[in-house]
């Protein structure tokens, strides 16, 4: 097997569990023999990074320098392609882009969306699980409209459960209790137009999998953003993707 495989550079620690989360399955999703066959990953796991939403709703400082510092120090370490398991950060991707050159990132809203239409197709609408400010900053609403595709957030008192259950997986209470009450947003979510549920936020995907939301006896496809973000890495910086 070859091991001519690209250095990933992971800006992570927001939060540090769905980074974890995001290195975890990276891992597990190279096709691998030994040691030397996986990816080297360099991680910048920096949860000092200023409060993505706060941010965007005006509420405290952007942390598009902190990305750009971030970046730069990957490359610096040897990194050859940038992700970044933070979809709210996303509204500050110019500052990574700018500072990478011309080292790629694959971005994690487009991984998103391509990985739902080729899942689905005829997908028409998708619910939305997300911070705050990932839904102010419009990422999945314009990333979905080149293909026609409404994102549909929860109501402003779902969002507010959301929210909370986010800060509590952020907490590290990944718990029943949390799980349930994010299932039943998305749930809800299904139930006024939904046919799909976009785990928009990469905490979501600790507390919510695909085949755990069930309407009316069908279950309802999970696109988790991490996970097709993981594919997109393996598959760019392998060359190739995983066997099956």
């Amino acid at each position: 097997m070859t091991t001519a495989h690209k250095v990933v550079g992971v800006l992570g620690g927001m939060g540090p569990d769905s980074t974890v989360d995001f290195f975890a399955k990276l891992v597990a999703a190279t096709y691998a023999e030994r040691d030397q066959d996986h990816l080297r990953i360099v991680i910048d796991n920096d949860p000092t990074v200023p409060d993505r939403t706060a941010a965007v709703e005006g509420r405290g400082p952007s942390p598009a320098p902190h990305l750009g510092a971030m970046a730069r120090g990957l490359i610096a370490q040897g990194a050859e392609v940038l992700v970044m398991p933070c979809n709210g950060a996303h509204a500050f991707r110019s500052a990574v882009l700018d500072a990478a050159g011309d080292v790629p990132f694959l971005d994690l809203i487009e991984t998103t969306v391509a990985a739902t239409r080729a899942r689905l197709p005829e997908v028409a609408t998708v619910g939305l699980l997300a911070t705050d400010g990932t839904l102010a900053a419009r990422l999945y609403d314009d990333g979905y409209a080149g293909d026609g595709v409404r994102a549909l957030p929860p109501t402003p008192a779902d969002q507010a459960l959301v929210m909370k259950a986010i800060y509590a997986v952020k907490r590290g209470r990944s718990d029943a209790q949390t799980a349930a009450t994010v299932r039943a947003v998305a749930e809800r979510l299904v139930l006024a137009g939904a046919d799909a549920i976009v785990a928009g936020c990469t905490e979501i995907p600790l507390v919510l999998r695909d085949g755990e939301v069930v309407v009316d006896g069908r279950s309802v496809p999970v696109i988790a953003s991490t996970d097709a973000l993981v594919a997109r890495t393996v598959a760019f910086a392998t060359g190739a993707p995983p066997p099956g």
